[in-house]
């Protein structure tokens, strides 16, 4: 940049800060976040810096304000520790009352809630840290794990001991367990700020180690949020004075907020003290204060009901676009991405940030060259979700689409109806090794070692350029690739093999069928029974299948017609791919398990719901969403939700866990 350049930009960057000042400060209100205003200050800072006789006196800068170990072994959570589902807005959190409050119904009436409707909440501070779980037997720390899947962990306990806000033992001789988040205080994290991203990444990184010295070298700190164990506590707000005073720290700004507009005023309390906190906090944690109740609404996926994190603001700065790229997807779709001056966003550097289609950049008026306002909410990719038109110089140039596919130049459509444009062509290169990734993907066929890298590596030296040829790939062919060694090859080969039996709704799904995602691939696998009888399938057969409207019943329809996809199929089967078809394979199936219909509520400790859903398929049994008449079981885990209520109602056979797997064996 010019030194004219420069001065073109401070007189631009003064008068919008200036501008954003005004309103923040005097009329109470803002058009930009408080990061996207901190990047622009900022900004001028450093060109002031580059070009310091260019600072005058009316500028915004100048205003006066033990022992390593070989690994860690697994630890199996006797309760899991679950994931807490977020929201962020006002709207979405009375959604999520409205939704608590019709669970009422049929509930048990001597609730308090059940009779009147009425909750009360418990909120606090939602630290961006690392959750682990405590174990104390007689008072004495016996056990520290991590997260991990959230049903089993690894054991960190001599890593966690040496954090000084532990408790080695505790003030009274209790058996319980205490979960909590391990961080480390904004100031202390500085010194560590050129290795890591953030105080988060830190406090994993160290936790991980295998060496207990380098943990206790890091200033980290725990602080207790959940106590396991029964000392007569009815609500969450006392589990946190019994934890406080065992001697744990805990959230000192928690407390009771007996309806929403109480739990909003201390949501943006917290907001507007976000910064002075010594640690870093993303939002607020909101349960139901009522344990009972709590235990009540059970579990929804992988998150309690009676949870939720109510977060703050997707994070946003303001940087440049200095270029834009275009993606293609495994289904031909193309992507317009923005190549960004790099800018801190939420933690992180970020260099680019969707666009998302050619509508999103005309709704925006984004051109190359705009100083725009980038967003990450969460962990989605970042997007751009304003240009800020006030510091356009005239030298912007519009955004085009491009008219051919960038990789193998076919002319790009734009479907009727639909916002993005597309490669139609089934050859073109970007989309195969996309489709491949997808393929091999852990909710696919999951093949353990096979990532974009390697995938990479493979179509690189010809080895693979459709899915057959994975399992066709012998020891020998990756010798010759860079940094794969023989225990390495050793080890994908074996990871292939076994990833040839898959599961009918995991091939479909694998397939990269446009519109079918996991659940519809789980109920075409239980309609049609097997590959073959979906592929035969005619148009108005496919539309009787639950959630599968016009769409995507002729998207499959379409998919199977086409002789590519038909000898892709052919090749896969070839090569030894097996697909478990529950219904017609006299091997597999069970008597209790053959025409039964199965319903899973709560959490099982011994396999994810998916897992469950998978054997009682294999053995010949259907999976069902909902309780009905026609249901044969019930299946009970840790938690339940209403269909328990349901089953009790209709007079539906009720398997614990331990049942069920009863069943599985005999």
């Amino acid at each position: 940049m010019t030194k004219a350049e420069a001065k073109e930009r401070i007189e631009k960057l003064k008068s919008l800060i200036t501008k954003h000042r005004y309103l923040y400060h005097v009329k109470d209100t803002q058009e930009i976040s408080d990061e996207a205003f901190d990047v622009l200050k900022h900004e001028l800072f450093l060109l002031e810096q580059q070009y310091p006789n260019l600072i005058t006196p009316d500028s915004p800068t100048q205003r006066v304000g033990g022992e390593p170990l070989a690994k860690f072994s697994k630890v199996s959570h006797r309760t899991p520790m679950l994931s807490i589902e977020d929201i962020f807005t006002q709207e979405e959190f009375s959604q999520w009352e409205e939704y608590l409050q019709r669970l009422a119904q049929g509930k048990d009436t001597s609730l308090p809630w059940a009779r009147n409707h009425a909750l009360e909440y418990f909120c606090e501070l939602k630290i961006d840290g690392f959750a682990v779980s405590l174990r104390y037997e007689k008072g004495v720390l016996q056990l520290g794990a991590t997260r991990g899947n959230g049903n089993v962990g690894e054991d960190v306990t001599q890593n966690l001991k040496t954090i000084e806000s532990i408790p080695l033992r505790l003030k009274q001789a209790l058996t319980l367990e205490v979960r909590g988040e391990v961080y480390m205080a904004k100031k202390e994290f500085e010194k560590f700020k050129s290795s890591y991203a953030n105080p988060r990444n830190l406090a994993a990184g160290s936790i991980r180690q295998l060496n207990p010295r380098l943990a206790a070298s890091r200033p980290l700190r725990f602080m207790a949020y959940d106590l396991l164990g029964d000392l007569g506590q009815k609500t969450h707000a006392k589990e946190h004075e019994i934890l406080a005073a065992l001697g744990f720290k805990t959230d000192s700004t928690a407390r009771i907020c007996k309806d929403k507009t109480a739990v909003f005023s201390y949501f943006k309390e917290t907001e507007r003290k976000r910064d002075s906190f010594p640690f870093h906090i993303d939002g607020v944690v909101v349960s139901v204060n009522d344990n009972t109740v709590f235990g009540s609404l059970g579990v929804a996926g992988k998150s309690p009901r009676g949870i939720r994190a109510l977060k703050f603001a997707g994070k946003q700065a303001t940087t440049r676009v200095v270029g834009v790229t275009f993606q293609i997807g495994r289904t031909g779709a193309i992507t317009p991405v923005a190549i960004l001056e790099p800018v801190a966003l939420a933690g992180v550097t970020v260099s680019r940030a969707t666009l998302h289609n050619a509508d999103e950049i005309k709704r925006l008026g984004v051109k190359l060259a705009d100083t725009v306002v980038v967003e990450r909410a969460g962990d989605v990719i970042p997007a751009v979700v304003r240009v800020i038109s006030e510091l356009r110089t005239g030298k912007e140039k519009a955004i085009l689409m491009p008219t051919h596919c960038p990789v193998c130049k076919t002319r790009l459509v734009r479907p009727k109806g639909e916002a993005v444009w597309r490669c139609k062509n089934k050859k073109c290169m970007a989309q195969k090794r996309e489709f491949l990734y997808h393929f091999a993907s852990r909710k696919a066929f999951d093949i353990v070692g096979l990532g974009p890298k390697i995938i990479d590596k493979l179509v690189a030296e010809h080895l693979v350029s459709q899915p057959s040829d994975i399992f066709e790939l012998q020891k020998g062919d990756l010798a010759p690739l860079e940094r794969f060694e023989e225990k390495s090859a050793e080890n994908l080969i074996q990871a292939i093999d076994q990833a040839k039996d898959i599961s009918l709704s995991r091939f479909i799904f694998a397939l990269s069928i446009r519109h079918v995602g996991e659940e519809t691939a789980l109920d075409l696998g239980e309609h049609f029974l097997s590959i073959q009888g979906l592929k035969k399938a005619r148009l108005e057969e496919l539309e009787k299948v639950p959630d599968v409207g016009g769409v995507i019943a002729k998207s499959i329809y379409e998919w199977f017609l086409d002789k590519g996809n038909q000898e892709m199929l052919s090749l896969l089967l070839k090569a030894g791919v097996k697909i478990i078809n529950p219904k017609r394979s006299a091997k597999l199936a069970k008597p209790g398990f053959t025409r039964k219909t199965f319903v899973l509520t709560g959490t099982m400790e011994s396999m994810t719901r998916e897992e469950g859903k998978e054997k009682i398929c294999t053995l010949g049994g259907s999976v069902s969403e909902s309780v009905s008449k026609k249901t044969d079981y019930v299946i009970v885990g840790e938690n339940p939700g209403s269909k328990l209520q349901d089953a009790k109602k209709l007079g539906v056979k009720i398997l614990s866990e331990q049942e069920f797997l009863h069943l599985l064996k005999t």
